[in-house]
């Protein structure tokens, strides 16, 4: 079996040495064979994995829950439906966040259209970011 380097892995999974150490250090990967002078010794395997991790990230999973479909993945009792339902709940989540970035995005366009571009002290947005009935005014 080929090893790999630390350098060498973090190449081809197209990730950053530091990257490595931070899934190690979050236990996404497991701790590596170590050669007698302490050089961690990486597998394809790693490549493999650390490749699906960031494809998981890329589809907006947390390190959590990409920790979580690491476990599915090797569990033998896990079905598909398993699967699924924790990407319907990203589904969900994606499409919370995408209705409050659409609410931040009108809530400041009409801050934006209420500037006059005066001095700070006069500024409509500055204003509404002090004022106490910020949540309750709508923009």
């Amino acid at each position: 079996m080929q090893t790999l380097t630390i350098g060498q892995l973090a190449k081809k999974a197209k990730v950053k040495v530091e990257t490595v150490r931070y899934y190690e250090r979050r236990e996404l990967i497991p701790d590596p064979p170590r050669r007698e002078s302490g050089y961690r010794m990486y597998s394809e395997s790693d490549v493999a994995r650390i490749r699906f991790i960031k494809r998981a990230q890329m589809l907006g999973f947390t390190l959590y829950e990409i920790m979580e479909l690491l476990s599915l993945k090797v569990d033998p009792d896990t079905t598909c439906a398993d699967v699924k339902k924790r990407a319907e709940m990203k589904i969900k989540d994606i499409e919370e966040k995408m209705r409050a970035l659409k609410q931040m995005k009108m809530m400041l366009t009409k801050l934006a259209a209420l500037c006059k571009g005066g001095p700070s002290g006069e500024c409509s947005i500055i204003k509404a970011l002090d004022s106490e009935n910020f949540e309750r005014v709508r923009y």
